[in-house]
């Protein structure tokens, strides 16, 4: 008798809440919590995080990418070169003094698209190979905040780019003067750099985690921006004409902000997930 004492004071000492039973499956639940890993963690917490916090973290982010970019040079004077080399070829190749309209809205995008795909390639090798998914996803902070800050370093790119390639096509190919022209065609490159960010994002991340992601990268972008580029050279194309009698189509305009608003909620819905794959 005196054997169960114990077990009766253990137990009424371990139900002053009406809970003894529950230790076990109290003790078991943090267990299974605690099954998730590190990362699954911190993405639940970092989903929680204010949108402050995630402003602060896409600054952060952005600052680490442009000073990177700024150090190495890696992209965006392999690029401007890659644009300005391609419109020599093109100069000598076609064997004109000058092009407009069609033509010349052809050649501009299409040389913008190629470009892009160069500053597309490197956008995660960096995070890949020195560790910094790793240490993304350990971090307690909303992984929508890598696309976002990686989305505005590619449009810096792309801006950078053009600041040198647009001079350069007004300069060796084009023949109508590009002044006039100049206020409705940012408007028209604005949109087109949109999707491309967009798109070059998405692609980009999924294609990093691969052997071949030089070549798997271009393979998946190519054909999604191929709408861009027709959208791009038809709003373009009557900026570009000799006269310039008429502003950009507002059809394609359209074509360009739906296709990038698509594309951009595809990316930050599936981003989450090639992070962590």
């Amino acid at each position: 008798m005196s054997a169960t004492i114990p077990g009766a004071s253990g137990a009424a000492g371990g139900s002053g809440h009406s809970g003894g039973a529950e230790a076990p499956g109290g003790a078991g639940a943090p267990g299974a919590s605690g099954e998730r890993t590190p990362a699954e963690r911190n993405r639940r917490a970092g989903a929680a995080q204010p949108h402050g916090r995630t402003l602060a973290v896409v600054r952060a982010l952005l600052r680490k990418e442009l000073l990177v970019e700024l150090r190495t040079l890696e992209s965006v004077p392999g690029m401007a070169l890659f644009a300005v080399t391609t419109f020599v070829v093109f100069h000598f190749a076609l064997n004109r003094d000058s092009v407009d309209g069609d033509l010349a809205a052809g050649i501009l995008w299409v040389t913008l698209l190629f470009a892009a795909i160069l500053g597309v390639n490197r956008l995660f090798v960096a995070d890949a190979d020195q560790g910094g998914f790793d240490a993304f996803l350990l971090a307690p902070v909303d992984r929508s905040a890598m696309l976002f800050a990686k989305v505005l370093t590619l449009l810096a790119y792309l801006f950078v780019l053009e600041l040198v390639a647009v001079p350069a096509f007004g300069l060796l190919l084009l023949g109508p003067s590009l002044g006039h022209a100049l206020p409705a065609l940012i408007g028209v490159l604005a949109l087109g750099d949109l999707g491309i960010a967009a798109i070059g994002t998405l692609v980009a991340a999924l294609a990093v985690q691969t052997r071949a992601r030089d070549l798997l990268g271009p393979l998946l972008a190519l054909p999604l921006l191929v709408p861009i580029v027709i959208g791009g050279a038809r709003a373009s194309s009557p900026l570009l004409a000799l006269g310039h009698s008429s502003g950009p189509a507002v059809r394609w305009l359209l074509t360009l902000g739906l296709y990038d608003l698509v594309f951009g909620l595809i990316a930050f819905a599936l981003f989450d997930f090639l992070l962590e794959d």
